[in-house]
């Protein structure tokens, strides 16, 4: 059964179906730097756990006005003066979802502009795809501000850049930006001027892709990473087996045997 996404239940984002299965999540606080704060986080929990069977084939993730994100609404945890136990479990929401963003098997492209900090570095590492342009920058800025990351970053900011300079970027606060961002991993485009224009086309020629292979690549290469070599290559195995025998390939295969289908060329 194919669910709705109701785009007017939402708040802090601001959700629209443009053509062709691509949806535009938003994030809708511009004048916080669309700073992460609860109600966010469950906006970005209800949306991505419905994504998946609601017809969505790719998404496109960004920030209202300058920024992408800040990270973690600290004003709203200051004043929240949590217990250890409320914030851990304020931790486990933005686990939530973030699992479903990098699991769920919809492509999330994200147009990262401005300031992709703390939560928002965690939130952008979460996508599958991520644009950058020339005003953008990210850090980890949480050892200046007495805090530890809560949201992932130890898993899916060291995977992009490593321990090392996982590390570096929580004590020093170093900033990266430009060509030695796209050098260490944090973004695979570096485009001049709109990040949005270069997402939404990245998300429209993923959304030709069959959905179940686009399921696959977006949630089974990253439960493989989770796994031993033995077992990642047998679940492997039975990913293929039932991806790639899927009736919707057929025509395309066909395409391809009668050399109608377009071809891989190197790049002019």
């Amino acid at each position: 059964m194919t669910l709705q996404i109701d785009s007017s239940r939402f708040t802090n984002l601001d959700v629209k179906d443009h053509d062709d299965g691509v949806w535009v999540v938003t994030l809708n606080r511009a004048e916080k730097r669309n700073a992460l704060d609860i109600a966010t986080i469950e906006e970005l929990v209800d949306f991505f756990s419905v994504a998946p069977r609601a017809g969505v084939r790719a998404v496109v993730l960004a920030g209202a006005g300058d920024h992408f994100c800040a990270g973690l609404d600290l004003i709203e945890h200051h004043d929240q003066d949590r217990s250890p136990a409320d914030f851990m479990h304020v931790c486990l929401r933005w686990h939530e979802a973030f699992n479903k963003m990098e699991y769920g098997g919809v492509p999330i492209i994200a147009a990262l502009q401005g300031a992709v900090v703390g939560g928002g570095l965690e939130l952008a590492s979460s996508a599958h795809v991520r644009v950058m342009n020339e005003t953008t920058y990210f850090a980890l800025p949480e050892g200046q501000r007495g805090l530890f990351t809560g949201g992932g970053a130890t898993i899916r900011v060291t995977d992009l850049v490593g321990k090392s300079r996982m590390i570096d970027m929580m004590l020093t606060g170093r900033v990266y930006q430009g060509q030695e961002a796209m050098e260490v991993g944090l973004a695979q485009y570096c485009v001049e001027g709109s990040v949005y224009d270069a997402a939404m086309e990245l998300a429209r020629k993923t959304a030709q892709n069959l959905p179940l292979s686009n399921f696959a690549i977006c949630s089974a290469v990253s439960h493989m990473q989770n796994m031993s070599a033995m077992d990642a290559a047998y679940a492997e195995a039975v990913v293929a087996g039932v991806v790639n025998t899927q009736p919707d390939a057929r025509a395309r295969l066909a395409a391809f045997a009668d050399k109608s289908g377009a071809r891989v060329r190197r790049n002019s």
